[in-house]
């Protein structure tokens, strides 16, 4: 009797520990996988997927699998939060998101109380950082960091021109737009016009009339890419020939797809693009073998899980607060550059440039 117990001990431990061995890990990725800005949900989904499936290929994470997680928040904040609150009862360790800065914001104060680590591969208000708690990262910049190179490109290039400056009144949108604003005006150029739109509509032509009116050269636009190609076509439709200059939400070939050739010459910042990073050109292969242009997030998506993957590893666990102090004083090698955290978790990588739309693509423009 005593060996039968025994042996079903034995046997109990073994299979265990055979569980234990075939757990998996969970994490997720959450962003606009509908909605009107599903194109950039779909730069985190291809970007979360590779990355998950070259860790696991490569033995996983402290030798468990990863399993992802995809939420959908469609960009609003009330979606988010529901989204993370999904997350956490799922039982994930890391989250890789969110996309808009309304959405991260909200989201991050669930993470916060349940100890989860969350990095952002896109959200760019500073508040996120600024005002997140210590499980909050991102890899991708800041506004501030892009609104001043925004205001100083204008300043030099377009100082003495009819300048206008609009945004959507999302986080993201007018935090770039104010950031842009105080640049220039700090250059000493003031622009001509300041103006609020409602994203979501289709027709702009009260706005494009104003913009007409007050004879703008340069526009400036704080906002995301279904908008702004709007506008852009709307301003050609009345006979305007107005330079259009925006920020990183335009790093999505469904931009050209809404303006076609209108869009030539649109001037945007984000940053130095991972794809011509040399050590993403492996990964860069993969993606293009899959049919996948890992334009925009799709690579900052998978440099953030990169990172994650690299400070569990060091920690030696997945336990969050064992992880946090991996990634605050741990550096990374990632498909983005070797990369570091700094004390608010913001990364330590080269800022932004001006890219130029042309002929259906984006390329680095002249600073």
């Amino acid at each position: 009797m005593r060996k039968l117990l025994t042996l079903a001990a034995a046997l109990a431990m073994v299979a265990g520990a055979s569980s234990m061995a075939n757990a998996q890990i969970k994490i997720a990725t959450a962003g606009p996988m509908t909605g009107q800005y599903a194109s950039f949900g779909q730069q985190m989904k291809a970007g979360a997927e590779m990355a998950v499936k070259d860790i696991n290929a490569a033995g996983g994470v402290l030798g468990k699998k990863l399993e992802l997680l995809i939420g959908d928040d469609a960009c609003d904040p009330k979606q988010a939060v529901a989204v993370a609150n999904k997350m956490v009862s799922a039982g994930i360790v890391f989250m890789a998101g969110h996309f808009c800065s309304g959405s991260s914001i909200p989201a991050s104060k669930v993470y916060e109380e349940e100890g989860i680590i969350m990095i952002s591969p896109a959200s760019t208000n500073p508040k996120l950082t600024d005002e997140g708690g210590p499980n909050v990262y991102r890899v991708c910049g800041r506004d501030d960091q892009q609104g001043q190179v925004a205001g100083a490109y204008l300043a030099k290039h377009f100082g003495d021109k009819n300048i206008a400056i609009i945004h959507d009144k999302t986080a993201y949108g007018k935090g770039l737009a104010d950031e842009t604003r105080k640049a220039l005006r700090a250059a000493g150029v003031k622009e001509k016009m300041y103006e609020a739109y409602t994203a979501g509509e289709k027709d702009y032509t009260a706005l494009v009339s104003k913009l007409k009116q007050n004879k703008i050269d340069v526009l400036y636009v704080g906002g995301y890419h279904t908008e702004a190609g709007l506008i852009l076509r709307q301003m050609r439709d009345q006979g305007m020939n107005t330079q259009l200059v925006s920020g990183d939400a335009l790093v999505t070939k469904e931009y050209w797809a809404i303006t076609g050739d209108a869009g030539e010459g649109t001037l945007m910042t984000f940053s130095p693009d991972p794809r011509k990073n040399p050590a993403a050109a492996p990964v860069v292969k993969r993606f293009k073998e899959a049919g996948i242009d890992p334009e925009g997030y799709v690579l900052y998506t998978y440099g953030a899980i990169q990172a994650w993957a690299q400070a569990a590893e060091m920690a030696g666990s997945v336990e969050p607060a064992k992880v946090m102090k991996a990634l605050n004083t741990g550096k990374f090698k990632t498909v983005l550059g070797e990369l570091s955290f700094d004390e608010k978790g913001d990364v330590t990588l080269p800022g932004y440039v001006f890219y130029k739309w042309s002929k259906g693509s984006y390329d680095y423009a002249e600073n």
